[in-house]
């Protein structure tokens, strides 16, 4: 018995002190929390466990990207980043997480869905919630340097809000941002976002697209006549900003039994916030006395009949739709507001489902009287995903955000003023749009443009020295990676990655110093066995054809 108590202490020893390492290990990392009441039951598991264990499975809103998938996000981001660059913007870098302090109290309503790190002793720290509030303190401390920039930056971004797989909702995502930053006559920059804004979308080739366009100063302005009180604006101004996605007795509701607001006040707000049109409403608001008579909202009038004019010029005024709705929920707008939207054809539906994966949480659970957060989730995922892509690009003025981080003086002002006005291209919805579009199959994945077949006998090493040769010459090509390759083998492979030029090689070839060319994506008989071309002219004759393709 002795012996036996004995064996168990120091079992338990043996187990504490793995114990302590294994917490100490954990120590040295940041852990992302997560709420427990934010629709997840942590004590469940999400998918049945795998042999050795694991739940294989990316966590929920992520997903991974397969090569065609990666195919067509390399040609997007490098479509996205041609048009930034044509207007001469130059990028920047910054972490993926931020301290905390400098992301609190930004994004209004929407800052509960911050990722918090765990505090681990030192420095408080919050992974990014967009590239614009890292990009203003970024300005904050280096405004010597750059007291103007034109910007872009595309990295990830990381929300902990409710995916819609679908619809490219993600927690894990990519942001493209383009901003101008400095101090200009008024609405020029503006006019150029914008101009980027539509460049980008139809270089995308994402089809039909509006924008619609509002100025923060004009909603503050609304609501000062309409009598809503300073200090409930910005609240009210996130309730407004829901009618994209509510009723109108949806969002009065809120604001009425939620906020406090009397109803007199919400009826004449709801007067303003249902008007849109284009630029003939700018008209319409400055015959209204009460309206123009508010400081903010006439300053707000005259910035946007200069746009218009400018937006004239631009050739682009036709893809603006003057709405009051839009309101943006985000604190640090300052000025002009913008959204760009467009409506997924009701038939894809199926294909993006399939295409960027099902809901994370792919697991059958038992039915029960009461319906379980997962249910619900999928369920509102579902309702989702028949509406429509929705926003795919936003931004607007922020002029007051780098002189939040630089402190202020005696006088009580920001020691550091730059204003900024940008745009962020929501290229995950893009993605869900583009993928649509295409059938899997038909994407080239690869940047191959030649492949070396041999005829007969191996002839492994004279296919190395060719593929060597036409590297040194900056062509992509490759070969099989067999000592004897069956014909057959290699034609496949040469289909399968849809490469267009075959290079054929035999003894006979060999001999004679010469090589067989022949174009794959021709399906007639007319080329034979390919084209004979010297061995010397190789190279010159590759090169020619490839312009061709």
């Amino acid at each position: 018995m002795l012996e036996d108590c004995q064996f168990i202490s120091n079992s338990s020893k043996s187990n504490l002190k793995t114990l302590k390492n294994n917490t100490r290990n954990v120590q040295h990392s940041y852990i992302i929390t997560r709420s427990l009441s934010h629709s997840e039951n942590p004590t469940k598991p999400t998918s049945k466990p795998t042999q050795s264990g694991f739940s294989l499975k990316t966590p929920k809103g992520t997903k991974d990207y397969n090569d065609k998938e990666m195919a067509v996000r390399e040609k997007m981001f490098s479509t996205i980043k041609t048009v930034f660059k044509r207007h001469g913007a130059v990028t920047i870098d910054t972490p993926v997480f931020e301290l905390k302090e400098i992301l609190a109290g930004k994004y209004g309503e929407d800052s509960k869905l911050i990722y918090d790190l765990a505090y681990q002793g030192g420095e408080e720290c919050s992974l990014r919630y967009d590239l614009t509030v890292p990009f203003a303190r970024f300005l904050a401390m280096n405004g010597k340097e750059y007291p103007s920039i034109k910007r872009y930056q595309i990295a990830k971004v990381y929300r902990r809000d409710q995916p819609v797989m679908t619809k490219g909702r993600m927690r894990e995502f990519y942001q493209c941002d383009f901003d101008i930053a400095g101090t200009y006559d008024s609405m020029i920059p503006d006019a150029e976002i914008l101009r980027v804004l539509c460049e980008s979308l139809t270089a995308l080739e994402i089809g039909d697209f509006d924008v619609k366009i509002n100025h923060r100063k004009i909603l503050d302005g609304i609501f000062e006549v309409c009598g809503v009180p300073t200090q409930n604006i910005r609240s009210i101004s996130s309730a407004i900003d829901k009618l994209d996605k509510l009723s109108w007795q949806e969002v009065r509701k809120e604001m009425t039994a939620e906020k406090g607001l009397p109803e007199d006040v919400a009826d004449r707000i709801g007067e303003y916030v249902k008007l849109k049109g284009d630029h003939t409403l700018v008209e319409k608001l400055l015959q209204d006395q009460t309206l123009k008579a508010n400081p903010s909202a006439a300053q707000g009038l005259k910035d946007m009949a200069t746009l218009f004019e400018f937006l004239d010029v631009f050739d682009i005024r036709h893809k603006m739709s003057f709405d009051l709705s839009l309101a943006r929920g985000l604190d640090y707008y300052t000025g002009i507001i913008y959204e760009a939207i467009t409506k997924a054809p009701s038939s894809s539906s199926s294909h993006l489902t399939s295409s960027l994966g099902q809901s994370t949480d792919g697991t059958d659970q038992k039915r029960s009287r009461r319906r379980s957060s997962q249910e619900q989730e999928q369920e509102q995922e579902s309702a989702e995903a028949s509406v429509g892509m929705g926003s795919i690009a936003a931004g607007g003025r922020y002029d007051n955000l780098v002189g939040m981080f630089s402190g202020c003086n005696k006088k009580g002002k920001p020691n550091l003023q730059i204003p900024c006005v940008g745009v962020s291209i929501g290229v995950e919805r893009v993605f869900s749009l583009l993928m649509a579009k295409q059938e899997q199959q038909a994407i080239k994945s690869n940047e191959t443009k030649v492949f070396v077949i041999s005829v007969g006998d191996g002839l492994l090493k004279e296919r190395m020295e060719l593929t060597k040769e036409l590297w040194d010459a900056g062509v992509n090509a490759s070969f099989l990676f067999k000592n004897k390759p069956k014909l057959e083998k290699q034609w496949m492979a040469c289909e399968k990655d849809q490469i267009p030029l075959a290079i054929i090689i035999g003894e006979d070839e060999i001999n004679r110093g010469e090589i067989r060319v022949k174009d794959m994506r021709a399906k007639d008989m007319s080329q034979g066995g390919g084209v004979t071309v010297k061995r010397s002219e190789m190279i010159e004759d590759i090169k020619s054809r490839l312009l061709n393709i």
